[in-house]
């Protein structure tokens, strides 16, 4: 882990919503994983006391580009940050995806929404290509779409409203294309708890490997305060481990969803 302050290069709107930043960060850059994470504070702000987490979407060189959703007072404060204004961030945090390796697996991706962020290294760097199914209740809710397709990834959208892709619920064109039943698949996953649950699930059903990313509320992103608990099993039922550390990448058939209901 690194406390670096990083130089903001650019930060441009990818939906209404949702913008991406870019980040001169070389030393955090240099050592971040698939899936893993940065917590990033407005050094200058009264009203962003506490960092926020957000995944790392790209690296390139020295630099890294995180997704913001403008939900919250930080996050406005952040969608209005410009080129030459800094961040301090603390990263690169957590476990992240593991990279499949050469010709091992066709990597299935599903994300719901804001989720892509988590995914898209994991796409550039897995040797395989795969299908990366993205779900969301409305069209503006699909972002990074363009990134994928730009890298040679297959992109299968839905939509809950039926205004892009196809209409219902990201799990069933997933569920759709597990039934081809295609030998040497695992699936990844990063979006609402609801819709990890029902890749768990589909997961078990199919018989295939399964990791999912928890983007469990997190305070201090160390390990420290125990807000983002996670359940897991174990040999006497289940336990606790952390989001910011032991995950947030779990495999799927080790977490106790029914805890999570």
């Amino acid at each position: 882990m690194v406390h670096e302050t990083a130089q903001i290069l650019s930060n441009e709107p990818d939906t209404d919503l949702c913008f991406r930043i870019m980040l001169r960060a070389p030393a955090i850059a240099s050592l971040t994983l698939p899936g893993q994470f940065v917590h990033a504070r407005i050094a200058s702000a009264r009203e962003t006391l506490l960092r926020r987490p957000f995944s790392v979407f790209k690296v390139v060189d020295d630099r890294l580009v995180i997704l913001c959703k403008a939900v919250g007072t930080g996050t406005a404060a952040l969608s209005r940050m410009r080129p030459g204004e800094e961040l301090s961030l603390l990263g690169p945090l957590g476990h992240g995806f593991t990279v499949p390796e050469s010709g091992a697996v066709r990597p299935l991706l599903v994300a719901g929404g804001y989720g892509m962020a988590a995914l898209y290294m994991l796409a550039e760097r897995s040797p395989r290509k795969g299908i990366v199914f993205v779900g969301g209740r409305r069209r503006i809710d699909i972002v990074c779409e363009t990134d994928f397709r730009a890298i040679g990834w297959d992109v299968r959208p839905a939509t809950e409203d039926g205004s892009y892709g196809e209409r219902g619920l990201v799990t069933l064109p997933l569920r759709a294309e597990l039934e081809r039943r295609a030998a040497r698949r695992k699936l990844f996953a990063c979006g609402p708890t609801p819709m990890l649950m029902a890749v768990a699930e589909l997961a078990k059903e199919f018989d295939i490997p399964a990791e999912v990313s928890l983007d469990e509320r997190m305070c201090c992103g160390v390990g420290a305060c125990l807000t983002c608990v996670v359940p897991v099993k174990s040999p006497n039922g289940w336990e606790y481990e952390r989001a910011c550390t032991e995950g947030p990448v779990f495999e799927a058939n080790r977490v106790a969803w029914e805890r999570l209901r």
